[in-house]
C-alpha cells in the first residue's frame, strides 16, 4: 500500500517482501523476523504465496492488476489504502515503516533482480550479512 498509485510486478513485491522483513541485512530498519539459517530459501515459497495473497486482495477489491508494457502489475485500490489506514498494531506500523524504507531504496524492477541476486547468492554461499540491524 505503500506504493499506491504505482503499480509492481511479481518480481518486485517478492524481493521488497524479503527486504521488508530482513531490512537489517540491507543496512535499513532492523529486521522484524529473526536471523534464522537459510531463511534465503523463503524466495521460492514467497512467490507463490505472493500470487495467492494477490488473488485474495483482487477479489476483496484491496487491489487490482495492471497490464503493462512489461507484463502483469498489482495496484492497491483506495479502498486497500484505506483499509490498511485503520489498522493500528504495533506490528503494522513496524511493516509501514520497513515498507516505505524499502521502497525508497530498492523499488525499481532493476533493484529487484539485484536484491534477488544478493539473497540467492547469499544462500549459495553460506555467507548472510552479519552486520548491525539484525533482529
Amino acid at each position: 500500500m505503500e506504493s499506491h498509485p504505482r503499480p509492481l510486478d511479481l518480481a518486485q513485491l517478492v524481493a521488497l517482501d524479503y527486504l521488508v522483513l530482513h531490512s537489517g541485512e540491507f543496512d535499513g530498519p532492523r529486521s522484524l523476523h529473526p536471523d534464522l539459517p537459510a531463511r534465503e530459501g523463503e524466495l521460492g515459497r514467497k512467490r507463490e504465496l505472493l500470487e495467492q495473497g494477490l488473488l485474495v486482495l483482487i477479489r476483496a477489491g484491496l487491489a487490482d492488476m495492471v497490464s503493462s508494457e512489461g507484463g502483469l502489475m498489482y495496484a492497491a485500490t483506495e479502498t486497500g489504502c484505506t483499509f490498511i489506514e485503520v489498522l493500528e498494531a504495533p506490528y503494522v506500523a513496524s511493516l509501514r515503516e520497513r515498507a516505505e524504507w524499502a521502497l525508497h531504496h530498492y523499488s525499481s524492477p532493476a533493484h529487484a533482480r539485484i536484491v534477488t541476486r544478493q539473497i540467492i547468492n547469499r544462500a549459495a554461499t553460506g555467507s548472510a550479512s552479519e552486520g548491525a540491524g539484525h533482529g
